[in-house]
């Protein structure tokens, strides 16, 4: 076993100790933050969302910080304001919460538009703009938001050029009934995240989101992922189709997913693994797809009964 696998799969058991029965949830976490992304939960509350994020940090001792996103909240109490200094007689700039490792938005949908858009900046270019100075965000940067699906009384629906921003949108879903049980049983005296100690180190993190990027792709597998966004564009129930960021994202995550089946090349069966993650929340439904109940995800399962896989030889693949 390489030693990046042995970090990943450090990681995944460690933060399984606290999120119990979220296997393939943990991997595609752990794949967004291999491939320098933002990763978006959408689920009703009570699920662990908050613990996942709680978990990742703690699993790497990052500085995590979290934002309660409602509709007073402004964008300099994310980004930071100047502080007049009475006794420099100058401005001081006090950082935000956005200055850390790891930034919880937690129901970021409660937020106004103005306030969502602070977050734009960081997420693409890792970087604040504020009264004409740009601040860097540190090396290992990564937003993690949550949404309620269900309520949307008094929220703002995060408008589309924010969506494309998160590498992949999840779903924690309710626990089968032996997991249920287990949570159960770990909480009698307190919750197991408080055990949770760093399995591996920033310096480890970067070598493995380094180690990403030298996994082989194919051109024959490039042209897969074309063909599915192509795809996704030409679709009769869909207004609006994946974007050449969502095809770049498709991309990183079927490098990690290959590293994490311990091959240092892809094969298309990476790319399905992680499509649907990666391209549901970047589709728009047209209406009488909208009136017939069909689901982002369904369509992302269609697309890919649509295009045909290459068959990839030994020579093709390395």
């Amino acid at each position: 076993m390489s030693e990046h696998l042995k970090h990943f799969k450090a990681l995944h058991s460690n933060m399984a100790q606290a999120i119990v029965g979220k296997h393939r949830t943990l991997t595609l976490g752990l794949i967004t933050l291999m491939c320098r992304g933002h990763l978006l939960l959408e689920d009703v509350p009570g699920l662990g969302k908050t613990m996942l994020a709680r978990a990742l940090t703690r699993s790497i001792d990052l500085e995590f910080r979290r934002v309660q996103c409602t509709p007073d909240l402004m964008p300099s109490d994310i980004t930071g304001v100047s502080i007049f200094n009475q006794q420099e007689h100058r401005f001081e700039f006090m950082p935000g919460p956005v200055f850390c490792n790891v930034l919880l938005a937690d129901e970021i949908n409660r937020t106004s538009p103005r306030t969502q858009s602070s977050l734009l900046e960081c997420m693409a270019e890792a970087q604040v703009t504020t009264e004409g100075v740009t601040r860097t965000l540190p090396e290992v940067f990564m937003v993690i938001a949550t949404q309620n699906p269900v309520e949307y009384h008094g929220t703002y629906p995060l408008p589309e050029a924010q969506l494309d921003r998160f590498f992949m949108r999840l779903s924690m879903g309710y626990p089968d009934r032996d997991a249920e049980i287990r949570i159960l049983q770990q909480q009698f005296t307190g919750h197991p995240i408080d055990n949770l100690k760093p399995v591996i180190s920033i310096a480890q993190l970067r070598a493995l989101q380094e180690a990403v990027e030298q996994v082989h792709i194919s051109e024959p597998v490039l042209g897969y992922i074309a063909d599915i966004v192509r795809a996704s564009r030409e679709h009769p129930d869909l207004e609006l189709g994946a974007s050449p960021r969502g095809a770049l994202a498709l991309m990183k995550a079927a490098r990690a997913a290959a590293l994490i089946d311990g091959l240092d090349y892809v094969t298309p069966d990476q790319v399905i693994k992680v499509a649907e993650p990666v391209l549901a929340h970047r589709l728009i439904l047209s209406q009488p797809a909208r009136m017939k109940k069909l689901h982002e995800t369904d369509l992302v399962k269609a697309i890919l009964k649509q295009v045909e896989p290459p068959v990839l030889d030994a020579a093709q693949a390395l």
